[in-house]
Order: structure tokens, then sequence, then C-alpha cells
């Protein structure tokens, strides 16, 4: 990302335009975009600012506000469906978020919804999933 443009350069640029000249002629005159001094003297003109808005930084989620009720849901119903929830919480408190948000927001906040553990798997009865070594199962080999 590039970087923003230095006050300097944004006070020569407001100053140009504020003695008469264009918006244009001063792109022109800095070598700079049209819509860079457009956007400058709209910020400028409205609030009196000329600094660069600061770059990235944490957003916080939407999410982050509504943590007791989350949590409570999942304490209460632990199969509860991400789709579930969302309905839930669309429906107490009118906020919308998609099911793939909610799960997102649950790992990053250290909450883990899987069923199993890594690794287990479903067997029935015990017995291996593959025919590979099945002679070891042989009713009639273990029932010596």
């Amino acid at each position: 990302m590039t970087r923003p443009y230095s006050v300097d350069l944004r006070e020569r640029v407001v100053a140009f335009v504020e003695s008469g000249h264009s918006r244009h002629q001063a792109a022109a005159h800095f070598q700079v975009s049209v819509s860079f001094v457009v956007k400058l003297m709209r910020t400028f003109r409205s609030s009196g600012r000329m600094e660069a808005r600061p770059i990235g930084g944490r957003r916080h989620a939407k999410l982050d506000v509504h943590r007791v009720f989350l949590v409570r849901r999942l304490e209460e119903k632990d199969d509860i469906t991400m789709s579930e929830l969302a309905a839930d919480l669309l429906a107490e408190t009118g906020t919308h978020a998609a099911p793939a948000s909610l799960s997102r927001w649950f790992l990053r906040n250290g909450y883990s919804v899987k069923k199993k553990p890594s690794g287990q798997r479903t067997r029935s009865c015990g017995r291996p999933t593959s025919t590979r070594g099945m002679d070891q199962w042989s009713p009639t080999k273990n029932a010596a």
C-alpha cells in the first residue's frame, strides 16, 4: 500500500486552490491526481482537516457486543448449529450475522465448536472400517 501524501504537500495544494486556481490546475501543478485534490478540498472545507486518515488498525467485530448472548446460547444448547444461532441472534437483538461469521467469531475468541476431538473416528462394534486385516476379527478365530 502506498504512503499518504505529506501534510506539507497537502497544505500547499489547499493554499493553491484557495488562491483561486482550479482543482485540475492544482493536480497538474503538484503532479498528483485530480481525485486526490477533490477529496482533499472536500475534507478541508467540511472539517478543516488536512491530515491523512489513519491506515490499517484493528477493526472491532460487530458480534463483540453480543458476547454474553452468544456464549450463553452456546452453553444452553451445545449442539446448536450456526444457522440456528444466527436466527436466534436476529430474533433476539435484530443483528444479522452469517453462520460463517459466527463460526469465525467463536474461533477467534477461543471457543471450539467441534463435536469430536481431532482424529477420533466413528466405528461400529470396534471393528476397523477397511477390509485389510479382517482375518484377525474373524468370529471363528476369536471364539476360541
